[in-house]
């Protein structure tokens, strides 16, 4: 490799796809970002869906700008690397053609599970105590909600793929992919890293057949090589490498610097995580997998707050209306708006608690958004940071759990995504955490993360330790005010972390009432 090559990654996210050139010490010297004027569309309430082709001409577009305007940082380029969303399903028959829209990760639909699993596996499950954990898994597959109601596209299925598959299909043109992008309901050992066989006692859960599945390796092993039809459609150099990475989450955790167990990764994003990577295989929750890190050798223990920061979206769609003007007026981002008032609310929201199941979970699948503590001091913007704090009391909790499983303490968080970029945001989650809080030097953590793979792929540097020393840069450094800390703590302990299992029955109840008398 040429001291002067570059790589450029793409990432392909829930709201744009960004393209980027970065060098050799993490700097992104090129950003060409395409937003989605519509993520997605919903033909009922609750159903996510998008075709895959329209992300494509996204990424199209802004490859072709790339190659436009910067004709000679591109000449430069040595290979490439991807990172997508997640757990986002593409059927293709038998000319790998696809058959209907994807079902994204934002769905919320569920299988009524008309087809039982076999005997033995629902046993074994009962005796273990996963009967439930697997019968909502099982439901919430795509693949078993086609079966029970789309027949005649799940018949005319030949390959049964993530989203992140089919982009890297049309990329070098083969069916394959990392093993970091199968992340969700695919029939996959995490801890083996490869695919389940028949005789596996999970290998049913999801209903899909081995041979429909994609190939996969390890990350930092070459996918393939840019084709002769992919560059015409983007204009990207025929013949360039394509390196396999991770999903945007084990992407971001990389990007920040997190390769040991006692350093968090939180992802403020449209979908909240907290990652710790660990070299052993741990469930951060029981029955919860850990995931394949985007480097090998390394697993990511995950808890997820389902719409974490889609709440703020949310939130400003549905009560911020006079605020959005106001901000507009400002030159200013509602959330930057937003973000200023939050500063005059103090730290607790004056005992207004959020609980942000805005989203089923795995470990609480009848779990319900709630909110406790109203009083007529309270405010609108009570109301916001009460939703910062949730998302961060949410993560907290299963901090700790992950903390209880590897036996160590975590003693350092970076932040990224949205969220992060606004200072009284990771101010409030060191005070939440109780522990120093930091940024890096750019907010496409992803993006940096598929960098720092394909840099050790080229062999600048000898181990991905090296590379992460050389590009990840810690940009700014957020202290815990102690006394916040000791409120929040009060909050934590006596007031959130009971919430669930307080309010447990009335929520099965509102699920029965759902069922009965809402359509």
């Amino acid at each position: 490799m040429n001291e002067n090559s570059l790589v450029l990654t793409l990432d392909f996210g829930t709201q744009s796809v960004r393209t980027l050139i970065i060098d050799k010490d993490g700097q992104v010297l090129v950003n060409v970002k395409e937003q989605y004027e519509q993520a997605y569309f919903s033909i009922k309430p609750g159903y996510c869906e998008q075709y895959p082709q329209y992300y494509w001409d996204k990424l199209c577009k802004a490859c072709k700008e790339l190659t436009a305007n910067y004709k000679d940082l591109m000449d430069r380029v040595a290979c490439v690397s991807m990172t997508c969303f997640r757990d986002s399903s593409v059927l293709l028959d038998e000319n790998n053609e696809v058959i209907r829209p994807s079902i994204l990760w934002l769905d919320q639909r569920m299988a009524e599970g008309k087809k039982k699993l076999p005997l033995l596996q629902r046993v074994l499950f009962k005796i273990v105590g996963m009967t439930d954990t697997i019968d909502i898994t099982h439901r919430r597959t795509a693949a078993v909600w086609l079966q029970e109601n789309e027949p005649e596209n799940w018949a005319k299925t030949k390959h049964y793929v993530n989203i992140s598959t089919y982009f890297v299909y049309r990329l070098v043109g083969e069916l394959v992919d990392s093993i970091g992008n199968q992340t969700g309901h695919y029939p996959i050992d995490f801890k083996k890293k490869k695919w389940y066989k028949e005789t596996d006692l999970k290998y049913p859960i999801f209903g899909v057949d081995r041979e429909m599945c994609c190939r996969i390796v390890q990350s930092g092993e070459v996918l393939g090589k840019i084709t002769k039809k992919c560059s015409e459609e983007t204009g990207l150099k025929e013949g360039l490498v394509l390196i396999a990475t991770g999903s945007d989450k084990a992407c971001e955790t990389l990007g920040t610097g997190c390769l040991t167990k006692d350093k968090a990764s939180i992802s403020y994003g449209t979908a909240s995580t907290i990652e710790v990577s660990n070299p052993k295989y741990i469930e951060p929750e029981q029955f919860l997998p850990a995931y394949p890190a985007a480097i090998p050798n390394l697993y990511n223990m995950e808890v997820q707050i389902y719409r974490g920061y889609w709440m703020i979206t949310w939130f400003t769609k549905e009560f911020a209306k006079k605020e959005s003007v106001e901000a507009t007026i400002q030159k200013l981002a509602v959330e930057e708006y937003l973000n200023e008032k939050l500063l005059q609310i103090p730290p607790g929201s004056e005992g207004l608690v959020l609980q942000p199941y805005w989203g089923p979970g795995l470990k609480r699948p009848n779990a319900k958004g709630a909110i406790i503590g109203f009083s007529d001091c309270h405010t609108l913007y009570h109301v916001y940071r009460s939703i910062v704090e949730g998302v961060a009391y949410g993560l907290r909790d299963g901090l700790e759990g992950i903390e209880k499983r590897q036996h160590h303490k975590v003693d350092e968080i970076a932040v990224s995504g949205g969220g992060s970029r606004s200072d009284a945001i990771c101010q409030i989650t060191a005070d939440i955490f109780g522990v120093p809080v930091y940024r890096v030097q750019t907010n496409e953590t992803a993006s940096l993360g598929c960098a720092i793979v394909a840099y050790k792929y080229l062999n600048v540097y000898k181990d991905y330790d090296e590379a992460v020393k050389n590009m990840v840069h810690k940009s700014v450094v957020f202290k815990p005010n102690q006394d916040n800390h000791e409120k929040y703590d009060v909050l934590f302990n006596k007031v959130y972390k009971k919430m669930f299992n307080k309010l447990s029955g009335i929520y099965l109840d509102i699920k029965e009432f759902n069922k009965k008398y809402t359509k």
